[in-house]
């Protein structure tokens, strides 16, 4: 995959070869003329090296104002190369000039550069070219052995543009493949040492926190000691012990995604823990539940403890994105496809942002709605067990996101074992 700057600069480089060429051109016919004294067509010659340069400059400011469609800027360059190399072959020898293999040079920048279809069309070109210029060659140069020594030499022509047009296009993708798999490890390596970070720091975080809540619930026994009956002091006690389960909860849950802890789990417990979650956590929120319950007694997911906080920070955002509108309602759909399950979250907000569908959920991003560092690691979960993330604006207003989740059959399963 190029990007805009790498094909941009490789327009570039086909105009800058171009412009060599016409100078290396313009110094072999002078030099061919002064030195060698061979009798040259200097009309049609010049004639069309003028062309070569107006088409040069027409090319360099037609691809300065358009940078969009690279491939056919370049496919239509290459067919022109041919033609203005077959015209200046023809009027200097024809089949019997020494250059006449530069006619591969199209080939080769098109195997690396071009698809398959493209390519097949400038190889076609060159030859056709190579076999008019020898079907135009005057009788008189076919005396003795010279017509089997051209017909070699075509044959090799042949040969050769199919190397060049076969091997290399191979040779080509294979790195271009090779290096786009380096960048994607590469990105995912980089995620994962944020992950790590964050993870570090989490820990930490977990630590600083056991010793000032277990201080926080010595004081609040004391207190309770000393009033039994306050309203005020059960209450705190109340949110102690929920912090208390919370971060025993968050040690457990890191015990197990470290030991790789996964279990299967059936898409209707996953519904039922939602809803209990929702129920629990957003008691005002106005959630609709359209879920797919039927036929997937036998189809289960892979679960580990980071899937439900996953899935509940996403429903908490989208809570948090209608709350900016005043809005309590959120939908929550699913749909069984493709051995897959796909929960659908949809907000009545504002909707995404084009800066967050590039950043959201790859990297953590600063964000007032609590959507950066969280959905960062949201992410991580979802691909860590298979599934992906994918963000959208929906067309009536608010964002829209899909978990997809792939799905087995536990029958199959039960009896394999």
């Amino acid at each position: 995959m190029l990007y805009k700057p790498a094909k941009q600069s490789l327009i570039n480089t086909v105009i800058l070869l171009r412009s060599c060429s016409i100078i290396i051109q313009i110094a072999l016919v002078l030099f061919v003329h002064f030195f060698l004294e061979y009798d040259l067509p200097w009309l049609p010659i010049f004639f069309i090296i003028a062309l070569e340069v107006t088409f040069n400059i027409g090319c360099y400011l037609y691809c300065q104002a358009h940078r969009n469609n690279y491939k056919l800027n370049l496919f239509i360059q290459l067919l022109a190369d041919i033609l203005f190399l077959g015209c200046l072959l023809y009027f200097s020898g024809g089949a019997t000039n020494a250059f006449v293999s530069l006619l591969l040079v199209p080939i080769a920048i098109a195997a690396v550069t071009l698809p398959t279809l493209q390519l097949t069309m400038i190889t076609a070109c060159a030859l056709l070219t190579y076999s008019l210029l020898l079907w135009l060659m005057p009788m008189h140069v076919m005396h003795g052995n010279m017509q089997g020594h051209f017909i070699g030499m075509w044959i090799n022509f042949i040969f050769s543009a199919a190397v060049v047009s076969l091997v290399i296009s191979r040779m080509a993708k294979a790195i271009i493949g090779n290096e786009i798999t380096i960048a994607k490890y590469r990105e995912k390596q980089l995620k994962q040492e944020k992950i790590i970070a964050l993870g570090l720091a989490s820990a930490q975080v977990t630590h600083d926190l056991a010793t000032p809540l277990a201080t926080i619930r010595l004081l609040t026994d004391e207190l309770m000691e000393e009033a039994k009956h306050s309203a005020t002091i059960n209450e705190l006690n109340v949110q102690v012990d929920r912090c208390s389960r919370n971060l025993h909860a968050f040690r457990d849950m890191s015990l197990e995604i470290k030991n790789n802890v996964k279990q299967p789990l059936n898409i209707d417990s996953l519904f039922e823990q939602i809803q209990h979650h929702c129920a629990l956590n957003y008691p005002n929120a106005d959630i609709d539940y359209e879920l797919q319950t039927n036929a997937t007694e036998q189809l289960m997911l892979t679960s580990d403890s980071s899937l439900m906080p996953a899935i509940l920070n996403v429903i908490n955002n989208a809570i948090k994105a209608s709350a900016k509108k005043q809005l309590k309602k959120i939908t929550l759909t699913s749909k069984v496809a493709n051995q897959t399950l796909q929960i659908t979250i949809r907000d009545f907000g504002d909707g995404f942002s084009p800066e967050h569908f590039n950043q959201l959920g790859h990297d953590p991003i600063h964000s007032e709605q609590g959507l950066g560092m969280a959905m960062f690691l949201t992410n991580a979960s979802f691909e860590r067990l298979g599934g992906r993330l994918t963000l959208s604006n929906h067309l009536q207003g608010g964002a829209q996101v899909m978990i997809t989740l792939p799905l087995h059959d536990n029958s199959k399963s039960n009896s394999e074992h």
